[in-house]
């Protein structure tokens, strides 16, 4: 009797919300320790986050996965299992492979819902079965082209401890098995991102004898370190057949074809790129592409796939990347008086909003936000053993709100607090890292700019913590055999979290104390409530500001006066 695992119930708590995420990639030359890095916020409202596990195992030849996606059910259809499977821990495997995603859509009419795979099934498979990210390519094509593919448009981020890549996916449309896509390596001392909006335009075309670039049809190439660029032979052929593309070869561009701009989504998902590359980048160089983001295609009309940073970046530049508003650019989300009182970066949907007068307004969607079910920073490192050379600081929740938990790519067991059953989607549960970030961070958000110093003194302790023993981590696993360093792992990394836990439960509790009506009750040297003595902290500028355009001289004081002494 064949053995079948249900592969659907693994993913379905995750994959519908995923929808508006952002990834950013740093190659092993452009990081300060040559460690490759990824980032992943999962965005998407309405569902809680918690850490993904899947243990590994051998297999028997008759052994199927019931994989039922997103698309009408498929009752009966299975994926064949391979011999061996690997530990997946998030979305890191035993290997250091890393496998994250955005969403971008792109043309709709190209999703197949008779497809078997979602992007999220065939994700976790490939995490699975690839001990490099090139495997981890290959038996995504693979796979699409025997099981069908059923999201639609997609980018997706694939690191190992070597290497980065972005591989950008879309549907052929009802009735079309498989998928046309593209994969290109980034280069080592390069950064890349993608947030939601194909990212891939021309790309080198395969030539024969040659293997900078191959196409599915020589997938068997792509382990020669020389290959570069791998796609769909018919990824070309497609497009013009459907009417996307009518040019010579050479001047093809995936996203041209598969997902035609406009300002909304370059605004809500090229800025997202535009802010991380100005971090580390030219302010000068980047500003050039504001028209760009303002809807004016003229001069540019795309963003570099990727960019070289002026110096290395660290973890925990990254880690700061993914809590970005946009602060100190032109777009900044806490400098004008749609920040409200206290300076709030957060925004409420829907994106687009009406005046009285009918005119209509968009607000801006920055790398940070509200609805992040979990976020994560990935740091894969070859000069380490596999167990712990591959680290996944995790924490579920806004990353402007958390403090990232360093959870290693061995371990056997989830920390409590991210466990799928501790972390409820319509209760609240004070085992649930989920809800107790959400508890803090729906308690700064409204006064964000009196609250947000005491949440950034918790969220640096922690994280000091964290980086602070990492060098005691590496000394102490560096002559255990892999046992001994798979139990110890499994043992620091549930210490972490546990850490954490505490750390906010305090955090909550001082906050509804300091803060409580309004006020801001002072503290003694040590950090201490003085029995007396609050202050009250007011409006920020901007907002102040902001008030006469929209009060007129209801509120001056000196009209007031004047008006008394008529």
């Amino acid at each position: 009797m064949k053995k079948i695992i249900l592969l659907s119930l693994l993913l379905a708590a995750m994959m519908a919300p995923a929808t508006a995420c952002t990834n950013l990639i740093v190659g092993k030359k452009a990081s300060a320790d040559g460690s490759v890095m990824c980032t992943y916020n999962c965005d998407g409202f309405g569902f809680s986050g918690y850490l993904f596990y899947i243990p590994s195992g051998k297999h028997s030849p008759d052994e199927k996965i019931a994989v039922h996606g997103w698309g009408p059910s498929h009752e009966g259809r299975y994926v064949d299992q391979v011999e061996y499977t690997y530990n997946v821990v998030g979305l890191m495997n035993e290997h250091q492979v890393t496998i994250v995603e955005t969403t971008f859509d792109g043309r709709l009419e190209l999703q197949n819902n008779d497809g078997l795979l979602d992007y999220f099934s065939l994700m976790r498979l490939a995490l699975q079965r690839s001990a490099t990210a090139r495997e981890a390519i290959r038996c995504m094509a693979e796979l699409m082209e025997q099981y069908g593919y059923n999201s639609t448009g997609e980018s997706i981020t694939i690191c190992d401890p070597n290497e980065a890549w972005i591989m950008e996916v879309v549907g052929k449309g009802p009735g079309r098995n498989g998928a046309v896509w593209v994969a290109l390596r980034i280069p080592d001392d390069c950064i890349c991102a993608h947030a939601n909006l194909s990212r891939i335009r021309q790309f080198p075309l395969e030539k024969k004898g040659k293997y900078a670039s191959i196409s599915n049809r020589n997938l068997k190439q792509i382990h020669r370190p020389e290959v570069e660029c791998v796609y769909a032979a018919d990824v070309i052929t497609f497009a013009r057949e459907k009417g996307f593309f009518s040019g010579k070869d050479e001047d093809f561009s995936f996203r041209d074809a598969y997902c035609p701009i406009d300002f909304e989504n370059v605004r809500y998902a090229d800025a997202r790129v535009w802010s991380f590359f100005r971090h580390h980048c030219s302010h000068e160089e980047m500003d050039k592409y504001l028209p760009y983001l303002n809807g004016d295609f003229r001069e540019y009309d795309h963003l570099p796939l990727w960019v070289k940073p002026d110096k290395p970046l660290s973890l925990r530049d990254l880690q700061l990347d993914m809590r970005d508003h946009f602060e100190g650019t032109p777009l900044d989300m806490t400098a004008d008086m749609t920040a409200g009182p206290w300076g709030m970066p957060i925004r409420p949907l829907p994106m687009h909003f009406r005046a009285s007068d009918s005119t209509d307004y968009f607000r801006e969607r920055p790398i940070a936000t509200q609805q992040s079910g979990f976020t994560m920073t990935c740091q894969m490192r070859s000069w380490l053993p596999d167990d712990v050379g591959g680290v996944t600081w995790f924490n579920c929740d806004d990353a402007d709100m958390v403090a990232y938990v360093p959870l290693y790519c061995c371990i056997t067991q989830v920390p409590d607090c991210f466990r799928p059953e501790n972390n409820p989607r319509t209760e609240f549960s004070f085992e649930s890292a989920f809800w107790m970030n959400n508890w803090v961070a729906n308690m700064v958000y409204p006064r964000y700019s009196m609250m947000i110093g005491d949440l950034r003194a918790a969220q640096n302790e922690l994280e000091d913590y964290y980086f602070a023993d990492q060098e005691e981590v590496l000394a102490a696993v560096e002559k255990m055999m892999p046992a001994d360093r798979r139990e110890y792992l499994n043992g620091k990394s549930i210490a972490y979290a546990e850490r954490m836990m505490t750390r906010w439960d305090k955090l909550a509790k001082f906050l509804i104390v300091r803060y409580n009506d309004q006020i801001q009750r002072r503290l003694d040297a040590d950090g201490n409530f003085l029995r007396w003595g609050y202050e009250t902290p007011g409006y920020d500028q901007q907002f102040i500001d902001a008030i006469a355009p929209a009060t007129g001289d209801r509120y001056r004081l000196d009209k007031v006066i004047e008006r008394r002494e008529r």
